[in-house]
């Protein structure tokens, strides 16, 4: 069974997901169960891990468009952050810090402003956003709770991971769906921003495995 977190919002928000419901058109799941609750809300939070008591928890909910993190610094350190503490914590308000696996999606933009090429998990953090910084804090923290409970909490810091699924404002998919586009006669031209930035990406099902 998989249990997860959905944001309420007065639009469905599951277009990604929707293959895997049962009845995409009543929403119903199947063995996927959707809880509606959000990482700012640690009431929510303690209340879902509660009924649900999982053996494993994936935390992959984040701001984490590092562009728009400049614009919604303060949103992006409450959800990404703080929000990873919430997370943890509500682990150890139900008091399965001793039956959970926990699992923290950490990101390579903690390394950011790179101190050696390449990086190993020994390289020196220098995030150079507030995204980057947002997730420096929960990285921590997860250390901190594995070395303080003994939990079983661990990182996985992820290079840019790319699939079809991609939203639709990063760059990858921005290039893909406008070249599709003038081909389709549709546009006629796209803009860039920064061309002389450079990404390490794989495919996201590789990073999965």
């Amino acid at each position: 069974q998989v249990h997860g977190i959905v944001r309420r919002s007065s639009s469905f928000n599951t277009g990604r997901i929707e293959h895997l419901y049962k009845n995409p058109q009543a929403h119903i799941e199947g063995n996927m169960k959707l809880h509606y609750g959000d990482l700012t809300d640690s009431t929510c939070l303690v209340k879902i891990i509660n009924e649900v008591k999982p053996s494993e928890i994936y935390n992959l909910g984040a701001q984490s468009h590092v562009k728009i993190s400049f614009d919604l610094a303060e949103y992006t350190a409450d959800v990404d952050g703080v929000g990873t503490l919430r997370l943890l914590d509500a682990i150890k308000t139900c008091g399965l810090i001793n039956s959970v696996k926990f699992y923290q999606a950490s990101t390579s933009e903690l390394f950011g402003k790179v101190q050696e090429i390449p990086q190993k998990e020994t390289t020196p953090f220098y995030p150079r956003s507030p995204y980057g910084a947002a997730k420096l804090y929960a990285y921590w923290i997860v250390v901190n709770f594995r070395e303080a409970y003994n939990l079983f909490a661990v990182n996985g810091i992820l290079f840019n991971h790319e699939s079809p699924r991609r939203g639709a404002n990063f760059v990858t998919r921005k290039i893909s769906r406008s070249v599709a586009k003038i081909h389709l006669g549709q546009l006629d031209s796209f803009s860039l921003g920064n061309l002389d930035a450079k990404r390490d990406w794989g495919h996201a099902r590789d990073y999965v495995e």
